[in-house]
């Protein structure tokens, strides 16, 4: 499994990290056209949005998210 740091505002405090087996190419393939959609048309969404909706495309998959404000060890 690998973390990331989901990014997609300007609003660090919007971040949340994702811990998944999951690539960075099917994360990028179901979130990038939620992001888009509110940029060009003005829905909009949340955090548990993203979330949910890759549940949704891999419900095999593990996919665990964590919000506000998680601490990592920087080294």
């Amino acid at each position: 499994m690998k973390a990331y740091t989901i990014n997609t505002t300007a609003w660090e405090e919007e971040d949340f990290v994702l811990f998944t087996d999951l690539t960075d190419v099917q994360i990028t393939e179901v979130i990038e056209p939620i992001v888009l959609n509110e940029r060009e048309s003005g829905k909009e969404y949340t955090n548990d949005d993203l979330i949910d909706a890759l549940i949704d495309a891999y419900p095999r998959n593990k996919i665990y998210a964590y919000q506000n404000n998680i601490k990592l060890i920087e080294i």
